[in-house]
């Protein structure tokens, strides 16, 4: 099978959380702290990878300059990104709170997908790069992501339940972005295929800069609001945890 086509797959199974996150949000009605305890687990791990399968990994093949350069560019226009959305109704994508009335901010959902997109294709095309070394998917990344997407899927698919969304508008909206999330791995894979070190260093932490800028900006905040108190522990179990499997596997 094509590099390219695993890695869509692979794209696939990490952005099904998504799905998956909101089918439970219409299935049972899960408290606020045990949604926000998750993302704050999936925090520790997607940072735990962040820093040691990307950040550390790009290190070694690229050097020093790509990875700062890299992750500053990432940071930069994750943040110009995520302001533009904020602007635009997807300030609380990630929220189980209400959602804005979708009759009084009409672009709300539209913005909510957009924000979800800018979150998700960096994690996306870190998973499609991950498999040109020749040793497979980066099983802490994934992981990782899966995690970090569940409680995302779950947050915002509660918040638009509460502003009136349907299940099929809710659903529907994540499989596309899940969808569009396999897509970028796919293209991840395939235009990188005979990249230099040092240019799939670049891109590995253009991609970590954007990460850690959302984990900072949208997933922490809230975690802390949910979470009341535990939440660095949570943060820092989940880090412990991704490393442990990311040694285990080493």
């Amino acid at each position: 099978m094509p590099i390219w086509v695993q890695a869509g797959l692979w794209g696939l199974l990490g952005s099904s959380a998504l799905v998956i996150g909101a089918a439970i949000a219409f299935l049972v009605e899960l408290p606020k702290r045990l949604i926000a305890g998750i993302m704050a687990f999936g925090c520790g791990i997607l940072i735990s990878a962040v820093a040691y399968d990307l950040i550390m990994d790009g290190y070694d093949q690229g050097g020093l300059y790509p990875i700062i350069g890299g992750a500053l560019a990432g940071s930069a226009a994750y943040t110009v990104a995520n302001w533009l959305v904020t602007r635009n109704g997807g300030k609380h994508r990630k929220r189980s709170g209400k959602e804005p009335d979708p009759n009084t901010t009409s672009n709300s959902g539209l913005a909510i997908a957009i924000g979800s997109m800018l979150d998700g294709i960096p994690e996306s095309i870190v998973l499609g790069v991950s498999l040109l070394d020749g040793n497979g998917v980066s099983f802490a990344v994934l992981v990782a992501i899966f995690l970090s997407n569940l409680p995302e899927g779950l947050s915002s698919a509660v918040g638009m339940k509460k502003a009136g969304r349907s299940k099929t508008y809710v659903l529907g909206l994540w499989a596309g972005i899940a969808v569009l999330s396999a897509l970028a791995a796919m293209l991840g894979a395939a235009l990188l295929g005979d990249a230099s070190p040092w240019l799939i260093a670049m891109v590995n932490a253009l991609a970590a800069g954007a990460l850690l800028t959302m984990i900072a900006d949208t997933m922490i905040p809230e975690a802390v609001e949910g979470e009341r108190g535990g939440t660095g522990l949570l943060v820092v179990l989940g880090l412990l945890v991704a490393f442990a499997i990311g040694q285990s596997g080493a």
